[in-house]
């Protein structure tokens, strides 16, 4: 497969997205900055631009349809329809204390940190979902993908010089710390387990 290609496919893919194709196009495939970074953002918008143009054709036919006429059974096409419940109060649920309080200026900023599902494909469905239209949309998502790329990239050649003057084991150390932080950060007191009585 060309590295091309592999750094394209990374960057649609949802788990991934410039998080993973820009290290990725950097250190492993050791493909110039400048197409890396190019392939990662366009191709980040791939499926942005999908998402925003089916969600809504897809939100009415499951709220409307009738699932007697559905060849494959009303239990897979109720499925279906809880799916996408689940995944509406989901992102709902994620993305109502950023993007509520701060409106469209919480949306890049959601997208553009490096985190874990707060990419391009998050975004699109929390703009769907906050009722941003699709031109407004496409810019603030396509801002944040820009600004997740600079600060990926930047974090990508800051561990290549880490590791370059101080060792692999200083970057892993590194990283470990930032992630032990991160996770411990997102443990709040109301979702540990409280003891019965």
């Amino acid at each position: 497969m060309l590295p091309e290609f592999q750094i394209l496919i990374l960057a649609m893919a949802p788990l991934s997205e410039l998080n993973v194709s820009i290290p990725m196009g950097l250190i492993i495939l050791n493909l110039p900055f400048w197409k890396v970074f190019l392939i990662s953002f366009f191709g980040n918008l791939i499926p942005v631009v999908v998402i925003l143009v089916s969600l809504e054709p897809i939100a009415n036919f499951l709220s409307t349809s009738n699932t007697k006429f559905f060849v494959w059974g009303s239990t897979h096409f109720e499925g279906l329809k809880k799916f996408f419940n689940w995944l509406f109060q989901r992102t709902r649920k994620k993305i109502q204390p950023k993007i509520g309080k701060y409106g469209k200026i919480g949306l890049v900023s959601f997208i553009a940190l490096p985190m874990p599902l707060t990419g391009g494909w998050t975004g699109a469905l929390a703009a769907f979902l906050i009722g941003i239209p699709f031109k407004s949309s496409f810019l603030l998502i396509s801002l944040g993908i820009l600004i997740n790329g600079i600060i990926v990239s930047v974090l990508t050649f800051a561990g290549i010089a880490v590791e370059k003057y101080f060792g692999w084991q200083t970057l892993i150390i590194i990283l470990a710390i930032i992630i032990s932080i991160y996770f411990y950060s997102h443990i709040r007191p109301g979702s540990r387990a409280k003891p019965k009585n």
